[in-house]
């Protein structure tokens, strides 16, 4: 493995100031950490407003088993909206930011690139492929270690009043195992023990250890929000367009988990992940392995992330945790991240390992009736992650080694 002992003495980079970029930034600061803040305008005048004067104050539950928690009000070293000031000199970089900030992110990024930097995406959403393609268009070969998760190391909010975005976050749980991996694989030892020097993942660490995953689009098949918030939403659209209506509730309490979430939509969350198994197997990689129980109760496969495999709320009982986590309107990165990101790209490469995907079609389907969009014109491609043209054998030479086959 690559020596990387060089971290323990570099700053941390937070590129993303939503709210998976302010808790994972305050925790790593408050762990003890040099942390710099970034976020692009015109968002940095909302997600950034109040930061640097007042720092982000990080509260809340942290459910997790093993009771890991950490508080307070966090201060940064920097809180800027240049992305080339916020990583000069940075070991690890970590990029928060919701798929479609991807691209301006790395557009930054990449000119700003030092050899040795680790940077880490979460969740991944095919973040690496699409970075390792952009730093090939711009001719970038500088010697870093890039990689991504399945998930956030939280469930998390900002506090918004009066829409007001305040400098406070609330994670309400902390995730107790995380699935990563590099692009390429043979990095991979070293990119999983850099999360020794973030912060963010000492409950994990200090829990039941991050899982590697086996390649990349592994993490792509075993992010769970495709599969959780897809079929929840929009098999549950009634509910949650009623609730505070009909039902006499305060619309913004309303949760997927807690309210809509039922034995039909878990059979149908079973059927999607079923067919992302096939397609991994086709595929030749790796998936998180869950069995069909996980399914069957409230948090559904979520609660594993920070209780363990026996973590089940039965349909029957409430789950106060989720409580106003939403959606509010099917205008939301629930639908139009994991529709056009992780749906699409299940289904770009269904027809490429002839795996048939009738249940996500159908959400892609659904979604674009909802929404009066086309998410089969809109979502992502295999071209667009730069490996459209590949076949089997040199996806995986790719994935593994790095050796990358030219169209």
């Amino acid at each position: 493995m690559k020596d990387i002992s060089y971290l323990a003495d570099k700053p941390i980079a937070v590129l993303g100031a939503g709210a998976v970029g302010k808790a994972i930034s305050a925790d790593c600061a408050l762990a003890g950490a040099d942390v710099r803040l970034c976020d692009l305008k015109p968002f940095a005048d909302d997600t950034l407003f109040g930061v640097e004067e007042n720092g982000v104050e990080f509260y809340g539950q942290q459910l997790n088993l093993y009771g890991f928690k950490r508080s307070g009000t966090a201060y940064y070293d920097l809180v800027t909206t240049d992305v080339a000031e916020a990583v000069a000199g940075a070991g690890i970089v970590i990029i928060t930011t919701p798929a479609a900030g991807h691209k301006p992110f790395f557009e930054k990024l990449i000119p700003a690139l030092e050899d040795g930097m680790v940077i880490h995406v979460f969740p991944d959403n095919y973040g690496s492929l699409v970075l390792r393609r952009m730093m090939r268009e711009a001719n970038c070969n500088k010697d870093v270690i890039i990689g991504g998760w399945s998930s956030s190391p939280y469930g998390c909010r900002v506090d918004i009043k009066g829409g007001v975005t305040l400098p406070k976050v609330r994670a309400y749980y902390r995730a107790i195992t995380l699935r990563g991996a590099s692009l390429p694989s043979k990095d991979q030892e070293a990119f999983l023990a850099s999360t020794e020097y973030m912060g963010c993942m000492d409950a994990i660490n200090n829990g039941e250890g991050t899982a590697a995953g086996n390649t990349v689009m592994d993490i792509g098949f075993s992010n769970v929000n495709p599969v959780l918030h897809c079929p929840g939403t929009l098999l549950g659209v009634g509910t949650m367009e009623n609730y505070g209506v009909i039902f006499g509730e305060d619309k913004y309490k309303f949760s997927i988990y807690s309210h809509a979430y039922c034995p039909s939509i878990s059979e149908v969350q079973y059927s999607f992940y079923e067919e992302e198994k096939a397609l991994a197997e086709a595929m030749g990689v790796g998936i998180q392995e869950f069995d069909k129980d996980d399914f069957f109760h409230r948090e559904n496969i979520l609660g594993q992330e920070y209780m363990g495999k026996d973590y089940k709320i039965p349909f029957d009982q409430q789950d106060e945790i989720q409580f106003g986590t939403g959606p509010h309107d099917i205008e939301h990165r629930y639908i139009t991240e994991d529709i056009p990101v992780g749906c699409h790209v299940y289904h770009e490469l269904g027809k490429k390992f002839n795996v048939d995907t009738p249940v996500i079609d159908s959400m892609i389907n659904l979604a674009s009736a909802m929404l009066n969009r086309d998410f089969y014109e809109e979502g992502y491609t295999l071209d667009y992650l730069g490996i459209g043209h590949m076949n089997k054998e040199e996806m995986l030479a790719y994935l593994n080694e790095g050796k990358y086959t030219e169209k």
